[in-house]
């Protein structure tokens, strides 16, 4: 008797090809042949396209290849356009905003003016494809979801780039962009501010970003601990619970007392993983606007002890003033 197949079998049930429901008056059409790819199928459906871009989606890739373009060959240049060092280096390569001596003035090209201009049309194609993706969920009859969790991503590239450089005067306090010396970027950042590590709203941050990894991994598991049970065919068991979801449901009310619904556990999935971008950047921006020192700030308010009288007092060094 055959049983059903799930993402561990080598069995793949493939149909016809979905071309997809129909599309307003006036949106552009799909585009591509749909056809299947085999590998593709092994972690989720094998049909690939139609594509739908439309103009929206067009001037966002537009906007996205032009920054990606510049930064690219800002790094080039940054080797001598010597095409092995740039992929020898590409990790600690960057394309830095401007020194803090133009604050929010307009550098030159070479001293941050391509970084200011990267940061326009990166956040240009950005905020186009957010529009798009809003867009294609109403227009679709889907709910915003999707939408709304890709703008709180964007809240905390927009704090990073954006908002707090307005709130400090100075473009020299954005991210550069580049992979180490962002990372770098954070780190100086922590050292400069006290420890982020002290900051409340990074501790939230992070204890979303664990609780949105534990909260998949156990919903992902059950799933696929009953897709025996057809328990992949969740939107159907949440009005029609059949042997799936019951076995689901008394698992985890026999391993804790406490169940979730095949509905609600999505919603606290969602919540967790959309809070860690949102709570991340309040804390980011008041890194430096507010708080000057996030362990002064902490011992203040008594989160954390003082240090012992023994060692060096800590001073904050926004109270020393200029030296002569």
């Amino acid at each position: 008797m055959a049983q059903y197949q799930n993402l561990f079998t080598s069995v793949q049930p493939v149909g016809p090809a979905h071309h997809g429901v129909d599309l307003p008056r006036g949106d552009d059409k799909r585009t591509g042949t749909p056809f299947f790819l085999h590998l593709l199928g092994r972690i989720g459906n094998a049909q690939i396209g139609p594509v739908y871009l439309g103009s929206l989606g067009v001037a966002s890739l537009v906007f996205g290849m032009a920054a990606f373009n510049i930064i690219g060959f800002n790094m080039l240049a940054s080797v001598d356009w010597n095409p092995i060092q740039l992929v020898r280096q590409l990790f600690w390569l960057a394309l830095e905003p401007p020194a803090p001596a133009y604050g929010l003035g307009i550098p030159p090209l070479a001293q941050g003016g391509w970084w200011l201009l990267v940061g326009f049309m990166l956040t240009v194609s950005i905020l186009l494809w957010w529009v798009r993706t809003y867009r294609r969920a109403r227009q679709l009859g889907l709910g915003t979801h999707v939408a709304w969790a890709f703008a709180a991503a964007i809240w905390l590239y927009l704090v990073c780039g954006f908002f707090r450089p307005i709130m400090m005067g100075s473009w020299s306090e954005a991210v550069p962009f580049g992979i180490f010396p962002h990372l770098d970027w954070v780190s100086a950042l922590s050292l400069r501010y006290g420890n982020l590590f002290y900051n409340p709203f990074h501790a939230l941050s992070i204890v979303f970003l664990y609780g949105s990894v534990l909260l998949f991994a156990m919903h992902g598991a059950t799933i696929l601990a009953v897709s025996r049970y057809g328990g992949e065919r969740e939107i159907e068991q949440i009005v029609d619970r059949g042997t799936a979801s019951e076995r689901a449901a008394l698992f985890w009310r026999w391993t804790m007392g406490f169940n979730a619904t095949m509905e609600s556990i999505h919603r606290w999935a969602w919540w967790f993983a959309v809070l860690c971008p949102l709570v991340g950047g309040i804390g980011i921006l008041l890194t430096g606007t507010v708080v000057d020192n996030w362990y002064l700030w902490s011992v203040k308010h008594h989160v954390v002890p003082a240090y012992p009288l023994g060692n060096p007092v800590v001073v904050d060094p926004a109270l020393l003033g200029a030296k002569p």
